[in-house]
């Protein structure tokens, strides 16, 4: 027996703009499924009303996958793909596996040879990238920087001083309730000429994406960033 694929499927950044956004064809491979892993059981129903899948919503099957799921978890999720069903996986937001819980499926998916395919979609963090100015050529993403304020600091000046040794652009991301206290730590410890791009709520109307260097930000209004998913982008 044939095992089933899982078909990373990338979401909108937050709002309904598919027809932007998300191909035509990812959306139709989308809609012929029936069987989904998904960070958050609501947004995923929300995504996939939009979508209109050919068969009703409550028909569906989601398993859930989020940063509570332990690696004994797994296994069950990956039981449909071994059973020969085709499976779409979803983060909440964005490119499952980037920055989020699906990339533990699709590990697993890989060790018992079950065929991962990606599909093309949005990315905050490469969005961010390709309009920040900063260096493509080399990057690394961070992840989540430390919630307390001396750990934040300390991290701060490391990554610092890691963009002007290796010419390296560094991406990072905050819980977007304390984006405001990232911004002001940055804009209080990082040296004048680094350059810091600030891309929020990107690909919605309310999308910012702007580079200045440090001490051009201190003469500069501060956007409102508390709540908002933002994308940090350092190059010293």
């Amino acid at each position: 027996m044939s095992y089933g694929t899982l078909y990373l499927i990338p979401v909108t950044l937050g709002a309904d703009n598919i027809n932007q956004v998300i191909p035509p064809d990812v959306v139709a491979l989308a809609q012929k499924l029936d069987t989904f892993v998904v960070e958050n059981e609501k947004t995923a129903r929300h995504f996939l009303s939009t979508i209109k899948p050919l068969k009703p919503i409550r028909e569906l099957e989601l398993l859930l996958l989020n940063e509570h799921t332990t690696d004994k978890d797994l296994p069950a999720l990956l039981q449909p793909l071994l059973a020969g069903k085709d499976v779409g996986l979803m983060s909440e937001a964005g490119c499952p596996g980037i920055a989020d819980p699906g990339a533990k499926l699709a590990a697993l998916a890989h060790r018992h040879q079950v065929r991962v395919a990606p599909l093309v979609g949005p990315s905050s963090i490469l969005l961010a990238l390709m309009g920040s100015g900063f260096n493509g050529q080399r990057f690394a993403f961070l992840g989540y920087i430390p919630s307390d304020k001396q750990a934040r600091v300390l991290r701060l000046k490391e990554i610092e001083r890691h963009s002007q040794k290796q010419g390296e652009t560094q991406i990072f991301i905050e819980t977007p309730y304390r984006n405001q206290h990232l911004l002001e730590d940055i804009l209080a410890q990082c040296q004048p000429e680094t350059r810091l791009c600030i891309a929020r709520n990107i690909s919605l109307p309310s999308e910012l994406i702007v580079s200045k260097s440090i001490k051009d930000w201190k003469k500069s209004e501060l956007p409102e960033l508390h709540k908002q998913p933002t994308v940090f982008l350092l190059q010293a």
